[in-house]
């Protein structure tokens, strides 16, 4: 599987940005050289969920294309040996070590194992962990999308399957809205449940669909990669001016396809060898194969940090910066090496015919994020 150093970036980017977001819940507002960009970093979710909707969506249609059988056995034993090692240690943390959490109140575990957090969650009392909420989206997702992939090829249609397209998203903006209009929690109604989350994963599934399906329209947007980069840039910047306040109506509803769509476009460039497809940033890759360990164990990370710096007034600024950013990529790795990379070498172990894939992006499944505050 050859790796796009274009998407790597892009995954790099998110991780970061999720966790510059997330440092104010530990008082260490990591992001204070440009708190501007650190505000926003709830969108690195969004921008997760695009990648993961693309890697996913590309892995299923192409041999769906191909008329090769689904091979769902194949699929879910890949997203088990994926996702569940380094989250079932982390679960674990949390679960026995409540002094460890970065926030005392925590959700039932069974809510994790079932990956139910996001629909019932009780945000104002159980904060702990809660960034699992992006982790039960997409492991919704997994569980729905190549049922639904497999119906929509056994009679291709065009209108139906852009018909079921329309249907995610106004529903999407509908429940939203709803939610909004009736003052509804934010994180409980808006921000976490699925049926509300579903286009950024929807937009990559689109790009995936694009590509297996209309290869000559997918070659003139690589052709025009350099132009959608800026054009990505742009709609995603209207979709952070949307979002100045996040909870209200008008952000509530139509900010979330806007930033889908900008992101979309700069997936698409990611892509192409001729725009940021081809830029190799030192250390981008490593920090995109660590963001899955990286997205679970940072918010203990910055909780420890925080607990030995509190003894430490002396150390602020960059210092603590550097302790911060040594303790996240520290546990970060150890988790990654540790557990993560170990299951992935015995999934791999005797497996000639991989899925289809096009880059070196495993589904992040996951990334936290949001916010809102917390998340």
């Amino acid at each position: 599987m050859h790796r796009l150093p274009g998407l790597d970036l892009l995954r790099a980017i998110a991780i970061v940005w999720v966790m510059l977001f997330h440092s104010w819940i530990v008082g260490a507002h990591l992001g204070y050289p440009l708190q501007g960009i650190a505000d926003d970093g709830w969108m690195g979710v969004d921008l997760f969920f695009v990648l993961s909707g693309y890697l996913i969506g590309h892995q299923l249609l192409q041999p769906l294309r191909l008329g090769e059988p689904l091979g769902l056995g194949q699929f879910y034993r890949r997203r088990a040996y994926r996702i569940l090692p380094a989250f079932l240690v982390v679960l674990a943390v949390y679960a026995w070590f409540p002094a460890w959490r970065e926030a005392p109140g925590m959700q039932p575990v069974w809510q994790f194992l079932t990956f139910t957090l996001n629909l019932l969650i009780d945000y104002q009392h159980n904060q702990a962990f809660s960034h699992a909420w992006s982790l039960c989206v997409e492991e919704q997702f997994y569980l729905v999308f190549p049922l639904l992939a497999w119906w929509l090829t056994r009679r291709p249609s065009r209108r139906l399957a852009l018909g079921i397209g329309a249907v995610v998203v106004v529903g999407g903006m509908l429940a939203r809205g709803f939610a909004s209009f009736y003052g509804k929690d934010y994180l409980e109604a808006i921000y976490y449940p699925t049926y509300t989350r579903l286009d950024g994963l929807l937009a990559g599934v689109a790009l995936a669909a694009i590509q297996v399906y209309l290869p000559v329209h997918w070659q003139q947007l690589q052709r025009h990669a350099n132009k959608l980069a800026v054009a990505g840039l742009a709609i995603a910047g209207i979709a952070m001016w949307l979002f100045r306040d996040r909870t209200a109506w008008m952000p509530s509803v139509f900010g979330f396809p806007v930033l889908s769509f900008g992101i979309a476009l700069l997936v698409i460039a990611a892509t192409s060898r001729q725009s940021i497809g081809r830029w190799r940033v030192p250390g981008a890759s490593w920090i995109a194969a660590m963001s899955y360990s990286l997205y679970l164990s940072h918010k203990l990370a910055m909780h420890a940090t925080a607990t030995a710096l509190a003894a430490r007034p002396d150390v602020h600024g960059w210092s603590a910066f550097a302790c911060y950013a040594i303790a996240i990529l520290g546990i970060g790795a150890a988790l990654h090496y540790g557990v993560e990379r170990p299951m992935l070498r015995l999934r791999d172990r005797g497996n000639t015919k991989p899925l289809a894939a096009i880059s070196g992006l495993e589904s992040p499944a996951a990334i936290e994020s949001p916010g809102q505050s917390p998340m």
